[in-house]
């Protein structure tokens, strides 16, 4: 794999981040996301011996667009800074929790595990699975092998209500996980941490940490049938 290369075009391209620069650089485009698919496929093929979820999925199914497809008005970039995948059933943007790898450079790159978009309906199926199984919760998000791989634990940094959910009183003993709008964990990786040798085997093995915590998430939502996975 070339992830040294993958960190060099990223870099360049933040400094470029241009539809003419892309145009004129285009086959160092397609060389970094070679890279970028060759990692994301040993992670893929490795992981799912641990989550069965993730068999048979290809990096077409996972992989990200460079292209940003929701550009905000202000926003003169018309790509991200980094390249990724959604590792879950049903691919990038099925309506599960699942796992997210991005290579950024300067130490951006990050492992997720969770859901960080989830729509209204999914909120609430996870709200009302904390609230009437709340002791797993808990159990599965101080778990000692989550925290090893991801010591900051559940985000609580993130979007969140201000008032308790519709249906819920204030004086709630989960309040405080029951108005988070996004239910994930995550971790930074250094530039050194990305190139070396045991990178995706540290990758895999934080997702085998996190799988259980991603199937109480999973649990409470619509079945993949359901979803018409």
């Amino acid at each position: 794999m070339e992830l040294d290369y993958l960190l060099d075009f990223l870099t360049r391209l933040a400094a470029n981040n241009t539809t003419a620069w892309m145009a004129e650089h285009r086959p160092d485009y397609q060389r970094a996301r070679a890279a970028c698919t060759k990692l994301v496929g040993e992670v893929l093929t490795q992981a799912a011996v641990s989550d069965p979820d993730l068999a048979g999925l290809t990096t077409a199914d996972v992989m990200f667009r460079l292209h940003k497809n929701d550009r905000a008005h202000r926003d003169p970039e018309p790509y991200k800074r980094r390249m990724g995948a959604g590792l879950k059933l049903g691919g990038r943007h099925a309506p599960r929790a699942g796992y997210f790898l991005a290579i950024q450079p300067e130490g951006r790159s990050w492992l997720g595990a969770g859901t960080f978009h989830p729509t209204p309906a999914m909120l609430a199926a996870i709200r009302q699975e904390i609230h009437y199984n709340g002791e797993e919760f808990h159990r599965q998000r101080q778990a000692p092998e989550l925290l090893k791989h991801f010591p900051a634990g559940l985000d609580t940094t993130g979007p969140q209500l201000t008032r308790p959910p519709r249906g819920y009183a204030a004086d709630d003993p989960d309040l405080a996980w029951l108005r988070l709008k996004t239910y994930g964990v995550g971790r930074f990786y250094s530039d050194a941490e990305v190139l070396a040798p045991g990178f995706v085997t540290q990758v895999v093995a934080g997702i085998a940490a996190a799988r259980p915590l991603v199937n109480f998430l999973n649990e409470a939502l619509p079945s993949a049938q359901e979803n018409g996975l």
